[in-house]
């Protein structure tokens, strides 16, 4: 593995190639932030509301699924509109891949990623211990909290609705956890956050079960075992297999459902062993992988 994960590539290859998804995302990300803040500060209502609800053009509807159903469990019936922004937003990510909320638009993966860049540029090798699930539990008390006490709990300290409620109303507290978070990653766990603690993250696994785009390593006899795809990858363990499983039956597919197509694999790889798998193509690679 090298010092600097994607040297290589960028020798090889050119600088946009080695950088090119990871530039989409950061766009993508300050390009969202931006439509929302522009009502505040300019009048220009593009995205009127937060990640949570809003209006697309004060027309389309736009409803976190999870918000939505911790809304049920807590006893609130939501109004139409909701129902059928999330609708459009499950339709959406049901095209995209669940966990490209994750690492195309989230706020708070700005966050996550600068401490694991800066954690890899320091050397720093923390030992906290979480497993992978734990995420998966956590969304299990998101839902389970608010059919108990009826209040959305979980609302109150999630750090995507702390991020866009600070930058559109000013941060207050909410600095306070987005700065523990950074601090996490950075010396307690890598990718602790994102890779093992986010119920959000996991909700939008389970959506990914069924992606229409997923990343496949097509090229994988071409590895060179630099491993420059496990440094940046923040679900690692999903790479296993397709990269390195041909000898035990595993398909090239990167069908596990906590890959969030960030797409840094793609750019960091020398050898151009990953590409973007599209529709028909999934189903086919998915067809052989079961065989």
């Amino acid at each position: 593995m090298s010092r600097y994960p994607g040297e290589e590539a960028r020798i090889k290859l050119g600088w946009w190639r080695s950088h090119r998804f990871l530039l989409l995302r950061r766009l993508t990300q300050f390009s969202v932030l931006g439509l929302f803040l522009l009502g505040p500060l300019a009048g220009i209502w593009i995205l009127k509301g937060n990640l949570s609800s809003s209006l697309l053009l004060e027309t389309v509807p736009l409803t976190d699924p999870l918000t939505l159903l911790q809304s049920l469990a807590a006893g609130h019936w939501p109004i139409t509109t909701l129902w059928l922004g999330a609708a459009i937003v499950l339709a959406g990510y049901w095209l995209v891949g669940g966990r490209v909320f994750c690492s195309w638009v989230c706020p708070v993966n700005l966050i996550t990623d600068a401490a694991a860049w800066l954690r890899g540029r320091l050397g720093l090798k923390g030992n906290g211990q979480f497993s992978r699930t734990t995420r998966y539990w956590l969304l299990a008390m998101v839902l389970v909290v608010p059919a108990v006490v009826g209040v959305m709990a979980w609302e109150l300290v999630n750090p995507v609705s702390l991020a866009m409620r600070g930058l559109l109303f000013g941060m207050g507290a909410g600095w306070a956890l987005l700065a523990a978070l950074f601090l996490f990653d950075l010396f307690v766990l890598e990718r602790g956050w994102c890779g093992h603690l986010c119920p959000v993250g996991a909700f939008y696994a389970l959506v990914n079960r069924v992606g229409f785009i997923k990343i496949s390593a097509k090229g994988r006899e071409r590895c060179s075992n630099c491993m420059d795809c496990y440094a940046v990858c923040p679900e690692r363990p999903i790479l296993r297999g397709p990269v390195h499983g041909a000898k035990r039956g595993h398909g090239p597919l990167i069908a596990a459902q906590e890959c969030t197509n960030c797409g840094r694999c793609i750019d960091v790889c020398a050898e151009q062993v990953f590409e973007i798998t599209v529709g028909f193509a999934v189903k086919a690679e998915k067809t052989l992988e079961n065989k």
